[in-house]
């Protein structure tokens, strides 16, 4: 996790249990009708784009996908929705940025100050100077050769991280389209958006509390993403 959003996680999980399926689904579909408020086109729109390629690699139904768009562009009725975002601080004081999409926002506050609090945390506070706003794109290779790093930086690229099971590249916020679409023309994206990412890490006495703390956030329905500066 470290810093990352929580998808980097969770699609590369080999399986989602069914309770866990039905909320991750549940967040994809928030997160499409949010976007399409944009635009319904996705091919117009870059936030839809992004939010669909992303509900497609976990595997939502195109139903789903296309009753969501209809719900955010207007024309299907629904609940409205809206995106918050909540500093504070996790366990061993550690920084985090929790994004919310809600049809509640006093439900949802109190939700996350209960989850911080439960798990030695606080809500409030200013640490979002500790992160850095990136666009974050992952291939879906598992490794890339000297000459396609290469090719990786000449799109626009700032940084190549290889991690176990794909590789992340990071862009500048304002250039995340640009990238995407060069490089969507070389490899197959797994998924891109913008992520908050720690300037510096902190290293924890024990790893399994902030675990815990992660796998709350993640179980709650309203939680789009997360970020932290932790170390794990």
């Amino acid at each position: 996790m470290s810093g990352h959003s929580k998808w980097a996680t969770t699609k590369h999980k080999k399986a989602i249990k069914d309770s866990k399926r039905s909320s991750l689904f549940t967040k994809l579909t928030k997160i499409i009708t949010i976007a399409a408020r944009e635009g319904a086109d996705p091919d117009m729109n870059f936030k839809l784009r992004m939010a669909i390629d992303k509900a497609k690699s976990l595997s939502l139904p195109k139903d789903n996908i296309e009753r969501a768009i209809a719900k955010g562009s207007g024309t299907d009725s629904g609940e409205a929705l809206e995106e918050i975002t909540y500093e504070g601080y996790g366990p061993e004081g550690t920084a985090i940025i929790i994004e919310i999409v809600t049809d509640n926002k006093n439900r949802s506050a109190s939700e996350v100050r209960h989850l911080l609090t439960k798990h030695g945390g606080s809500l409030g506070g200013s640490v979002i100077w500790q992160f850095d706003r990136k666009g974050v794109i992952y291939l879906k290779n598992e490794g890339i050769s000297e000459d396609q790093e290469l090719e990786i930086i000449d799109a626009g690229a700032e940084d190549i991280e290889k991690q176990e099971n794909s590789v992340r590249i990071i862009t500048a916020m304002e250039n995340l389209q640009k990238v995407q679409e060069k490089l969507q023309n070389i490899f197959e994206i797994d998924n891109a958006e913008l992520e908050y990412l720690p300037k510096n890490k902190v290293k924890l006495e024990n790893s399994g509390k902030i675990e815990k703390f992660f796998e709350a956030l993640d179980e709650n329905d309203d939680i789009n993403n997360f970020y932290s500066n932790a170390e794990l």
